[in-house]
C-alpha cells in the first residue's frame, strides 16, 4: 500500500535549542533506517516551510500508523496522509 504523508514540525519555545537538535538527529536516524528498509521511499523538503512530503510503502495502515508514531517528533508533528492507487496512465 502506498501513502503519501505531509509532517508539518512546530516545537514549542520552552524547548532548548539543544533539545531541538537532539530531536533532529534522532530524526534523521529514524528516517535513515525506515529508507534503507524501503519502507519509506522518498522523502522531499517543503520549501520554505518546516515541513516535508514522504512516500511510504507499507503493508497496512496500521504499519503506516506505527511507522509515523515512532518518529521522535511525532509529539510535535501535524501528519496529512493520502493513500495512493496507481494511475492507469503511469509508465511506472
Amino acid at each position: 500500500m502506498l501513502f503519501l504523508a505531509r509532517m508539518d514540525v512546530v516545537f514549542p519555545d520552552h524547548l532548548t535549542n539543544e533539545q531541538v537538535a537532539d530531536f533532529q538527529a534522532r530524526e534523521k536516524e529514524y528516517s535513515a533506517s525506515l529508507q534503507r528498509s524501503g519502507k519509506m521511499q522518498g522523502i522531499w523538503r517543503v520549501v520554505g516551510e518546516y515541513a516535508n512530503h514522504s512516500l511510504y510503502n507499507v503493508e497496512s495502515n496500521d504499519e503506516l500508523h506505527e511507522i509515523l508514531s515512532g518518529f521522535p517528533m511525532y509529539p510535535y508533528m501535524k501528519i496529512k496522509v493520502t493513500a495512493l492507487a496507481r494511475h492507469p496512465n503511469s509508465l511506472a
